[in-house]
């Protein structure tokens, strides 16, 4: 390969549309813009979403829903993930070190979900009472 001899890939540079420039061009009178109207002239436009007035769409609709912002500090665990970490003490560092829960995570909580048959023994960790009989029956601890 020489320096002179570089050029740009295939199909990745093209010429720009030189609109109003004749009628041969095909985008000579109008340049593409069609006839009058606030859309043919220079500097003409409105805001996105307006409809000539008419109530736009977005305020049409009702407002529904909410997503909260504290979701993303709250985390799930199963005790099928529990059973395949396989440590004997498990902390939220230990899950997020595991992947199981987000770096952000703060309040993690064991669901039932899954078999556990390993005794697990929970530090600063919350578990519904499904999980937290399935721990103790196979001789973990919830602290």
């Amino acid at each position: 390969m020489e320096l002179n001899g570089i050029k740009p890939a295939a199909g990745a540079k093209h010429a720009k549309r030189r609109v109003g420039r004749g009628i041969g061009s095909g985008l000579g009178k109008t340049a593409g813009r069609g006839h009058k109207g606030q859309k043919s002239r220079a500097g003409g436009f409105h805001k996105v979403g307006f409809e000539g007035g008419q109530m736009p769409l977005q305020r049409r609709l009702p407002k529904r829903g909410f997503k909260s912002q504290s979701l993303k500090y709250n985390a799930e665990v199963t005790l099928a993930a529990l059973e395949k970490l396989g440590l004997a003490e498990v902390d939220v560092l230990a899950l997020k070190q595991a992947g199981l829960v987000g770096q952000l995570a703060k309040v993690v909580k064991v669901v039932k979900s899954g078999e556990l048959t390993q005794s697990v023994k929970l530090t600063g960790i919350g578990a519904t009472a499904g999980a937290k009989a399935a721990i103790e029956a196979a001789g973990g601890s919830v602290a």
